[in-house]
């Protein structure tokens, strides 16, 4: 594709996930892009992860897998990505089911990411359940718990612990004394630390846990697409605290490796017609008319995400979103046939003018949370002023480009890979 020449690709989300990175990245990945990806590396998050991707009458959920995996290309999960093997497992049994044929072949994992195992889950359900009606906002999948550990004792376990049984059992057993005070109050347990072993020691003999330098060489092979995970307005220092995940999502961790390949990277931001966001947080366009009107049909409520949310298209968080990320080159935008689905029933999707008197958000220093936190005040209570959008496929994408000072140019108007399409305007 022109737009991308020789460079490698980020796929990053605008939102606050579920714009549709996974079925951009199994485009970009098919015989339909032709753009011969050697990878698809994943950069940030780890078994939260839920990319829909639908092939005709095949669909998967993509959690741990790199979203080009029905396409035969490989997964690097990088040292950024937080590695749940007992998921990982399941997942691989999916995939087996549509017909993938023995995908750990498909899969190289860094021995320096972090392991997310049973104990962490155990302590993340504990403390959400334990902080009621104020929940944060979570998938109950241990990933704060596996980042924030690792950020308070240096001698957190990672992937590659599992190729030395002994030194992980003693990881395990200090992991499992520090959470002990709020597990063993809570309604979560765990396995015994030697079954753990003995699990992780089996998940080491089946893939291949590599060295710094793999990137490099998987790199040699051909163009990389890095496929980001939740969305930038989840951020964990961008984000609208306390409500984020705690992962960087903006994709400078991607820029960084790719500078250090000495590699040009166009980074691909995602966003739907409107907006959407899971569970608690502030939502400023969020219409409770437009989910009775906008099915999904992959996206509920979970235990711990909480409900899924559905408002119009915001400009503002847009924008914040591709400025925190350092800008982007292009954008996918998703969901086109959700205009006429609003039309039809009476409620179409608008846009943002401003604010109560503002026109952007402000963006403060990196890592400044109380920053963050005064944005979520002001996004909790803010009233929005309303805007007309284009309500024609080609309009709608046409004034997003020029709203947002970059160019659509992917599109899709469907969940199926056949609904995907490069864009490019109509000449006047």
């Amino acid at each position: 594709m022109e737009p991308f020449e020789d460079r490698d690709i980020v796929v990053v989300d605008l939102g606050f996930g579920d714009a549709g990175k996974g079925a951009t990245v199994d485009w970009l990945c098919s015989d339909q892009a032709d753009l011969d990806v050697a990878a698809v590396v994943r950069f940030n998050g780890g078994a939260q992860a839920a990319h829909n991707v639908t092939v005709g009458e095949r669909h998967h959920t993509f959690s741990q897998f790199g979203s080009g995996t029905l396409s035969g290309v490989p997964t690097f999960l990088s040292r950024f990505v937080l590695v749940e093997p007992i998921a990982l497992a399941r997942e691989a049994r999916a995939l087996e089911a549509l017909g993938v044929r023995n995908p750990f072949d498909l899969i190289r994992i860094d021995a320096r990411a972090l392991l997310t195992t049973p104990i962490h889950v155990a302590a993340n359900r504990a403390r959400e359940d334990a902080r009621g009606g104020n929940r944060h906002g979570s998938c109950g999948k241990g990933i704060g718990e596996t980042a924030a550990y690792a950020l308070e004792v240096a001698n957190a376990p990672t992937v590659g612990d599992c190729l030395r049984p002994d030194s992980l059992r003693r990881k395990l057993s200090a992991l499992a004394t520090f959470h002990d005070p709020m597990i063993a109050e809570s309604r979560h347990g765990f396995p015994p630390i030697d079954d753990m072993v003995d699990m992780y020691t089996e998940f080491a003999a089946v893939v291949d846990i590599t060295g710094p330098d793999a990137l490099g060489a998987i790199g040699a092979d051909g163009r990389l697409v890095f496929e980001g995970a939740q969305g930038v307005l989840l951020d964990e220092w961008r984000g609208f605290h306390p409500h984020t995940t705690w992962s960087t999502v903006e994709p400078s961790n991607a820029r960084a490796m790719i500078d250090q390949l000495g590699r040009g990277s166009y980074i691909l931001g995602v966003t739907r017609t409107y907006m959407t966001r899971h569970g608690a947080g502030p939502f400023p366009t969020e219409d409770p008319a437009l989910a009775k009107v906008l099915p999904e049909e992959h996206n509920g409520t979970g235990e711990y995400q909480g409900e899924f949310r559905i408002g119009h298209l915001d400009e503002l968080l847009l924008r914040y979103a591709i400025e925190v990320s350092g800008g982007v080159d292009g954008l996918a935008l998703t969901h086109l046939d959700a205009m006429d689905r609003g039309l039809t029933a009476g409620i179409p999707i608008h846009g943002v003018q401003e604010y109560e008197g503002w026109r952007s958000l402000p963006v403060g220093q990196w890592k400044d949370l109380d920053h963050q936190q005064a944005l979520t005040d002001a996004l909790q209570a803010v009233a929005v002023v309303p805007k007309g959008i284009p309500t024609d496929r080609e309009g709608f994408a046409g004034y997003l480009g020029q709203e947002m000072g970059v160019p659509v140019v992917l599109t899709a108007d469907g969940p199926d890979r056949a609904d995907r399409r490069e864009w490019s305007p109509v000449p006047a």
